[in-house]
């Protein structure tokens, strides 16, 4: 085993004590950033105070959706060629830069421009992900990786959870101030990343890959197990997304105040940052794919006890509180699984899998929406059965072989793009930028991963 080990303890003060100072540093810039993140939520307000229409303010905001996801895909690629301190430090300055520009443009009569700018916005300021990712989980104690994804998402849900209370007092000064405070806290988590986070250095594709053989995104392509992974984030995302979309219409729908879905809201934001971490020092010693396809089939159990919202608020809470112990469960891990392969494809595969879970949270508000107007309380039903469908995909995309060791795919592919890609480093004598020595064989099984990388960090 290459990874860093410090000692037996598992729990959650031992995996806080243990947690290097990057990574302290790291989901410190990610809660900031959040903290900030006004424009997805905002955007359509903005614009329409800005007196554009509503079907103006809606094409603007799938503008900034879909470059939201290809974003996540450009963060892969850059992080992979790049390192990702550098791909963090471009993505928070170009976002910085396109938000604060934003309020300038937004006139009637510069929309194309301002289109243009709003899905520039997206793309950059999501492709910050996969770097973030990837650096967590090289940095991170192997033993901790999971745990350390869990402080991640506790980070991006808590500045989620505070984000509207900021704007609520922003807007009553100024409405371009949204999007300067945007850019201010995107510009601050850029400023971080420069004076603190470790400069990790690059695996970058051989220049000549034998015939026949692939690297790189060829390596996804023909992972069939992967896609099933895949599939069960896509399909869980669109069925996690419903309690903000299809719930509130069915609230409504029963005569019910909008208050009882600001406590669903705060139920579940609140049990998530208490509880998740707790939950995730049980969970991450069982076997990845158990615990993928158990979360995911509890959340879409979760989500179906939706169907009993006429009977009151409590089992509307109480399906809320199941619904979240799903997405408690299978989160940190699912989210870790992909740094878990070698690192001459890890930035691709984490890209790969952050865009598709953000293709899913923008795919499914339409769905949802649609869904309700053809099936009403029907969604609900359909949201378990296909919750089950994702956990049955989970399992088999994240499933562990005859020998125990997880193959996350073809290894042969692998390890020929892993071997090409160190053989070229080799060659070209490139200096380790990593702030350790600790030695970082590039082969992987997802089980033995080293925490901090030399020359191939990337």
């Amino acid at each position: 085993m290459n990874a860093i080990r410090t000692d037996s303890r598992t729990g959650v003060f031992a995996a806080l004590r243990q947690t290097p100072r990057p990574v302290v540093y790291l989901l410190i810039g990610v809660l900031v950033n959040q903290l900030g993140a006004f424009v997805q939520t905002f955007l359509v307000l903005y614009l329409t105070h800005r007196e554009f229409s509503i079907g103006q303010a809606g094409l603007a905001l799938t503008a900034y959706s879909a470059g939201a996801v290809f974003g996540t895909m450009l963060g892969g690629e850059l992080t992979h060629r790049l390192g990702p301190r550098s791909t963090i430090i471009a993505a928070m300055t170009g976002s910085a830069a396109l938000l604060a520009v934003i309020p300038l443009l937004a006139t009637p009569g510069r929309f194309a421009v301002l289109l243009v700018a709003v899905g520039a916005a997206g793309l950059v300021t999501q492709s910050y992900r996969p770097a973030a990712a990837l650096l967590l989980g090289d940095l991170m104690p192997e033993e901790h990786r999971v745990m350390g994804f869990s402080m991640m998402r506790i980070a991006l849900n808590a500045g989620a959870a505070l984000a509207p209370l900021v704007a609520a007092a922003v807007i009553l000064i100024d409405w371009n101030l949204l999007l300067w405070l945007d850019a201010a806290t995107a510009l601050t988590y850029a400023v971080l990343a420069l004076l603190l986070l470790p400069n990790v250095a690059t695996v970058q594709d051989a220049p000549e890959p034998e015939p026949g053989k692939r690297t790189g995104y060829g390596v996804i392509l023909r992972d069939r197990r992967y896609h099933l992974f895949l599939a069960s984030v896509l399909v869980g995302s669109i069925i996690y997304v419903q309690y903000t979309v299809a719930l509130p219409l069915n609230i409504t729908a029963d005569g019910r105040s909008t208050g009882l879905y600001s406590a669903v809201l705060v139920t579940a934001s609140v049990v998530l940052i208490l509880c998740e971490l707790k939950i995730t020092s049980y969970v991450k010693h069982l076997r990845p794919p158990l615990v993928g396809a158990v979360g995911t089939a509890i959340m879409g159990l979760g989500v179906a006890g939706y169907s009993f919202a006429g009977q009151g608020a409590a089992p509307i809470l109480l399906a809320t509180v199941v619904f979240v112990l799903g997405v408690m469960i299978n989160g940190p891990t699912m989210f870790a699984y992909p740094s878990t392969f070698p690192a001459a494809v890890k930035a691709r595969y984490i890209g790969t899998h952050q865009a598709t879970f953000g293709l899913g949270m923008a795919l499914g508000p339409t769905l949802g929406v649609l869904a309700w107007d053809r099936l009403g309380a029907g969604i609900w039903p359909l949201c378990g059965v296909l919750g089950l469908f994702a956990a049955w995909c989970a399992y088999a995309g994240m499933r562990e072989d005859d020998d125990g060791d997880v193959s996350p795919a073809d290894d042969g592919e692998i390890s020929t793009a892993t071997t090409d890609i160190a053989d070229s480093i080799a060659d070209s004598d490139t200096p380790a930028l990593a702030e350790s020595s600790t030695p970082a064989p590039v082969q992987n099984t997802g089980a033995s991963e080293p925490a901090v990388k030399t020359s191939t960090g990337a």
